[in-house]
Formats: C-alpha cells, structure tokens, sequence
C-alpha cells in the first residue's frame, strides 16, 4: 500500500503538470488558469451542496434510530472531492467532480464495502 500511494504521489504531480502545459499551449496561459480558478469556485459550491444533502440524510437516518453508514462514506468521498477540487490540475478535478456525482459514489461504495467484507472474512478465517 505503501509503495502505491508512493508512486502515486509521484506521478499524479507530473501528469498534472503534463496537462497543464498541453491545455496552456492549446488554449493560452490565461484560460488555462481562468478554467482552474473557474472548476475550483465552482467545485467548492458543488461540495457543499452535495456535503449538505448527505449531511441532512444523515441526521434523518439518526433520527429514525438508524446508523448513517452510507451517508459517512458519501461524507468521506464528498471530503476526498473537495480536497481534489482545490488541488490545481485537471486530472484532479475531473477526479473531483466524479466523486460528486451520486452514481459514482454508490459505485465506489459498493466497491469498498465487498472490499472490506472480503478483508474481514479472511481475518476471521485466520483466527
């Protein structure tokens, strides 16, 4: 795990910086950080509604005597969003914007509760 969030943080700067100077000499310099500066205000307003949505399901939930559990995950994929979103680059923000599309996340949910459910089973089956 170590090795992948490693190269991860290695390569995703370079790639950042690979499309930054294709658009930039595409489209110009100043678009370029116009579109930045554009995805970032917009994203912010994009994560606080979606944060605020998942935020009043969570208190529905815990009102009707039920754990959030869906609506914490959708808080941590919606936190992950903005972190991308105010991170310059397009990679990252089109990273950003698919984790705050609802879709996207009941994917990646579903991914990672058959992911952790296959991790318990095989520690249950250790002990």
């Amino acid at each position: 795990m170590f090795a992948f969030l490693a190269l991860l943080f290695l390569v995703v700067p370079f790639v950042e910086l690979f499309l930054l100077i294709q658009v930039g000499q595409a489209v110009g310099a100043l678009p370029t950080i116009l579109a930045l500066v554009v995805v970032s205000v917009v994203g912010a307003w994009l994560v606080k509604r979606e944060g605020i949505g998942v935020l009043r399901r969570a208190r529905e939930q815990v009102q009707g005597g039920r754990v959030p559990g869906n609506e914490l995950v959708d808080g941590v994929l919606i936190l992950f969003a903005g972190a991308l979103l105010v991170t310059p680059g397009f990679l990252t923000d089109v990273l950003g914007i698919l984790l705050l599309v609802p879709p996207v996340r009941v994917m990646l949910r579903s991914a990672a509760s058959a992911r952790l459910a296959r991790r318990a089973a095989q520690r249950i089956d250790r002990l």
